[in-house]
C-alpha cells in the first residue's frame, strides 16, 4: 500500500513519486479564464469550482506551481537497485537523495530511470505499426527523462529505419522545463534532430493546428491528477444535481458555495458521459421511487461529486487534433486519507517546514496548497470512447458500428511485469519498489480499433 504523506521523506517519496511532471515557472495557462486574478482568486463575480482550482494551481501571480517554480527533481545517475540489500536500504538511500536535492518529489520515471521509460517504449513498439513513421507526443514532459529513455530504447532495440524516421514532440507549458528537456535529450546528439518541444497548453485546440490524420502515440504520465475538476451538489438522494460556484460573502473575504441548475456545457457533457443524470431513473416500480422520495425527506443526505471536466476538455482536444492517436496514461487510482467531502474528492495539502498539512476544505487552497485528484479509470475509459465518437453513435440505435477503440487498464505492477524489466528494479532480498510500492496507481492504454493506415 502506498504510504501516508508526512514529514518523513520515505513516505513523502512514496506518495509524491507518482506526482505530475509539471513544474511551472510563472507562465500563464492558455485556458480562457475570468479576469479575477488581481487581488484574489474570486472577485465580485461568482466562478465555477474548476476556475477556482485552475487559478489556485496555475495563476502566474499566486498559483501553487508558479510560487514553487523549482526545476523538477533530476538524479545525476540511476539508482543501482541490485546493489541495495532491501527495503530499509532503499528507504535510507531515498531519504539521502531527497535531503541532497531539497525537493518535494521525484517522478517515477526519474526514480526508476531508465527502466520506467523503457517499459513504456516497449509497450509502444509492440502495438505501433512500425511500417510507417513513428510519431510520439508527450504531454507535460518534465525534465525530459522519459523522452530520452524512450528514444534510447527505440534507438537500441528497434530496426534502424524506425529510429531514423521517428519524431518525438513534447508539449510543455513551462519554458524552463522546455529548455531542460532539450538539454536532457541532447545528451544523445542524434536524438535532437528527432525531438521537438512546443511550449504551449495541450488543452488549447488552436495550438495543435491542422488535424493530423496519421497514427501516433500520446503519453500522459501523472497529468490527470492536477487537471481542473468541477463539483456538483444535490441536497438529498432524489434532488437533481446542481453545479457549484464560488462567491465572496458580502462584506467578507470568506468564500461560500452557490448552487445553480446544470447549465455549463462542459459539466453537462461530463454528467451525461458518467450517466449521473440517470441515477434518478427508477430501477424498479414507481412504488420504489416513492419510497426513496419519502426516505430522502426523513433522512436527507446531501451528495457531492467531483467530475473530471478538465480531463474531458483535454481528451476532446486530443481526439479532434489526433483522431488516430494511441494513448498511454498513468496516474493515481485512489488517494489515502482524503479529508475533502465528495466522490473522487482531491487531496489538498500544504507543505511547511518539512511537514505536510492536509486541508478539510478545497477552499483553503489559495495558492499555497497542492490540489490533486484520483483518477476513476472507468470514467476515463468512457470519456475516451465518447470523445472518439463511439458513444455518440450508440444513441442511433440503427447504427451497427462497433467501438472505435480498444482499451485496457492495468495496475502499475502488471504493466511493468508485461512490458518492463522488473529484475532491474529489484533489491538483493527480492523487494521491488516499482512493483511493491505503487498499489494505488494504474496505466490506461487505448488504441484505435483500426490502426493500420
Amino acid at each position: 500500500m502506498m504510504g501516508r504523506r508526512t514529514s518523513d521523506a520515505v513516505k513523502i517519496s512514496i506518495l509524491f513519486s507518482f506526482r505530475a511532471t509539471k513544474v511551472f515557472s510563472g507562465e500563464p495557462l492558455a485556458y480562457p479564464s475570468p479576469a479575477f486574478f488581481s487581488t484574489s482568486i474570486v472577485g465580485e463575480t461568482p466562478i465555477l469550482v474548476r476556475d477556482f482550482i485552475r487559478s489556485a494551481l496555475y495563476d502566474p501571480n499566486h498559483g501553487y506551481f508558479s510560487q514553487r517554480s523549482g526545476v523538477v527533481g533530476m538524479l545525476e545517475k540511476s539508482i543501482k537497485f541490485n546493489q541495495l540489500e532491501g527495503r530499509k536500504a532503499y528507504m535510507r538511500h531515498l531519504d539521502k537523495i531527497y535531503k541532497q536535492h531539497d525537493i518535494a518529489w521525484f517522478t517515477p520515471v526519474e526514480l526508476f530511470k531508465p527502466w520506467y521509460a523503457h517499459g513504456i517504449a516497449e509497450a509502444i513498439m509492440r502495438t505501433a505499426n512500425l511500417s510507417i513513421p513513428l510519431q510520439i507526443y508527450e504531454i507535460g514532459g518534465g525534465s525530459g527523462t522519459c523522452a530520452k529513455g524512450i528514444m534510447d530504447y527505440i534507438m537500441l532495440n528497434a530496426p534502424a529505419r524506425v529510429y531514423n524516421n521517428m519524431t518525438y514532440t513534447s508539449v510543455e507549458i513551462s519554458s524552463s522545463l522546455a529548455k531542460k528537456q532539450i538539454e536532457t535529450v541532447g545528451e544523445v546528439r542524434s536524438h535532437l534532430s528527432r525531438f521537438t518541444v512546443e511550449c504551449r497548453d495541450a488543452a488549447d485546440r488552436s495550438g495543435w493546428g491542422d488535424v493530423n490524420p496519421q497514427p501516433c502515440w500520446v503519453i500522459m504520465l501523472e497529468v490527470l491528477d492536477n487537471l481542473p475538476h468541477d463539483l456538483i451538489y444535490s441536497k438529498n438522494q432524489v434532488s437533481p444535481w446542481t453545479e457549484v460556484w464560488l462567491e465572496k460573502r458580502h462584506d467578507s473575504s470568506c468564500l461560500s458555495e452557490l448552487y445553480k441548475p446544470l447549465k455549463d456545457p462542459l459539466i453537462k457533457r461530463c454528467v451525461e458521459i458518467i450517466e449521473m443524470d440517470k441515477e434518478h431513473v427508477s430501477i424498479g416500480s414507481s412504488a420504489v421511487s416513492a419510497a426513496r422520495s419519502i426516505w430522502s425527506k426523513i433522512f436527507p443526505k446531501p451528495r457531492r461529486s467531483w467530475i473530471p471536466t478538465g480531463c474531458l476538455q483535454l481528451l476532446e482536444v486530443l481526439h479532434g487534433a489526433l483522431p488516430k492517436m494511441s494513448l498511454i496514461a498513468s496516474d493515481f487510482s485512489y488517494l489515502p486519507d482524503v479529508r475533502i467531502a465528495g466522490d473522487r474528492a482531491p487531496l489538498v495539502s500544504t507543505k511547511k517546514d518539512g511537514s505536510s498539512l492536509d486541508h478539510s476544505s478545497y477552499i483553503d487552497a489559495k495558492g499555497d496548497a497542492d490540489i490533486f485528484f484520483p483518477t476513476d479509470f472507468w470514467i476515463l475509459e468512457r470519456m475516451d470512447h465518447y470523445c472518439s465518437g463511439w458513444m455518440k453513435v450508440q444513441k442511433d440505435t440503427s447504427s451497427k458500428q462497433g467501438k472505435k477503440r480498444r482499451t485496457i487498464i492495468l495496475d502499475t505492477a502488471s504493466f511493468m511485469e508485461e512490458f518492463g524489466l522488473p529484475s532491474k528494479t529489484r533489491t538483493k532480498d527480492g523487494y521491488n519498489p516499482l512493483l511493491d510500492d505503487f498499489k494505488n496507481t494504474k496505466f490506461y492504454l487505448s488504441v484505435p480499433t483500426h490502426n493500420t493506415k
